[in-house]
């Protein structure tokens, strides 16, 4: 005999209005995490968004060009230069010449900039702990599906 299957879309209003309170909660959730590791990385120095730049730079282990380095953080080129420019004047990161390509400008993390990721790095991962202290480990790996699932 088969099994009817359950429609994704909500059947009564109070689930359609519990879906819109999962989805306000998410949003919620999202801003406040975003706000500790905001006040955490300034701590540091650092921005979310300089720290996600010099650890891909400081991952990748050698100089990138402005465009493979625009390519990692997912953002448009002309952006690249600017956020090179604020990552330059905090001396976090220096631009060189390409010896390969003379059009080609390189980004390469500091040593400065190595210091202020590891202390980045630090932050992610204490900020981490506390998140995972909170959840049971069941249900972590529980969020993780949901969470991939709204991708």
């Amino acid at each position: 005999m088969k099994q009817p299957t359950r429609s994704s879309a909500p059947r009564t209003a109070t689930e359609k209005h519990d879906q819109s309170i999962s989805l306000a909660l998410l949003l919620e959730t999202a801003q406040s995490v975003q706000s500790r590791l905001e006040s955490l990385m300034e701590e540091v120095g650092l921005t979310p968004a300089k720290f996600q730049a010099i650890d891909a730079l400081a991952r990748a282990g050698e100089p990138l060009t402005l465009g493979e380095f625009a390519s990692r953080l997912k953002c448009v080129r002309s952006n690249i230069t600017q956020l090179v420019d604020r990552l330059e004047a905090d001396g976090l990161v220096k631009r060189l010449n390409d010896p390969t390509d003379r059009r080609a400008v390189l980004a390469v993390v500091t040593p400065l900039g190595l210091e202020r990721q590891r202390a980045g790095a630090r932050v992610v991962a204490r900020l981490q702990d506390d998140l995972s202290a909170r959840v049971d480990p069941d249900e972590c790996a529980l969020l993780h599906r949901l969470l991939g699932a709204l991708q």
